[in-house]
């Protein structure tokens, strides 16, 4: 069971994400209510993720309050996505997805249980970020110790062949929403600021056939 811990500007805000979550069995809620410092909360209640939903500047002081000792991955919701990424690029490897404050609910769903798997989630909302010349979060940076994973390659010969989410996501049994989230970590793995680019540096490094 994956513990989630909701920080949020509103109260209307804090009622659609916790609704969010509650329709996923594999997810629980914890301490939702307003009081206290998120790194308070962080400490006590030790979440496997926390959903954050703030206004940008709360979301640098958010995480520079979190202690060395917080493990829990932050799903951000902002209304500029690539703005984040920049942001918060360097403060802290806590930041594991980024979506756009409209994102619904089985995005958020399946944006919390992509970073529980370990995965960079982006929203192709904030895919604009790095086109732009800015730095990816520092997990998701393109180095020798993150390869990409074997369901990573799969879509990778996937997007290599022309094929789109919804057809990648029904060939291998999963949600497109995932979809969306396995090739965001890919461009984010191989430092790709479009899907044809991370084909070509795939290409290039020997992980997709010719």
């Amino acid at each position: 069971m994956t513990t989630v811990l909701v920080a949020t500007r509103t109260a209307a805000a804090r009622a659609r994400l916790e609704r969010a979550v509650a329709g996923s069995p594999g997810l629980r809620l914890v301490a939702t209510p307003p009081g206290g410092p998120l790194s308070r909360q962080v400490a006590t209640l030790h979440p496997d993720v926390v959903l954050l939903d703030l206004d940008g500047p709360r979301v640098a002081s958010a995480l520079a309050s979190l202690g060395d000792e917080a493990r829990a991955a932050l799903v951000v919701l902002a209304d500029a996505p690539g703005r984040v990424l920049r942001e918060t690029t360097g403060s802290r490897d806590l930041v594991r997805a980024v979506l756009p404050r409209d994102a619904t609910a089985s995005e958020i769903r399946a944006a919390i249980e992509a970073v529980v798997a370990g995965l960079v989630a982006l929203h192709p909302d904030a895919l604009d970020a790095p086109a732009r010349g800015a730095p990816l979060p520092a997990g998701s940076r393109s180095e020798p110790d993150q390869p990409l994973t074997a369901r990573e390659l799969e879509v990778l010969e996937m997007m290599a062949d022309g094929l789109g989410n919804k057809i990648i996501a029904a060939r291998l049994g999963i949600s497109t929403h995932t979809a969306k989230f396995h090739v965001a970590s890919i461009m984010a793995k191989l430092g790709a600021s479009s899907r044809t680019e991370a084909v070509s540096i795939g290409m290039r490094r020997g992980l997709v056939a010719i």
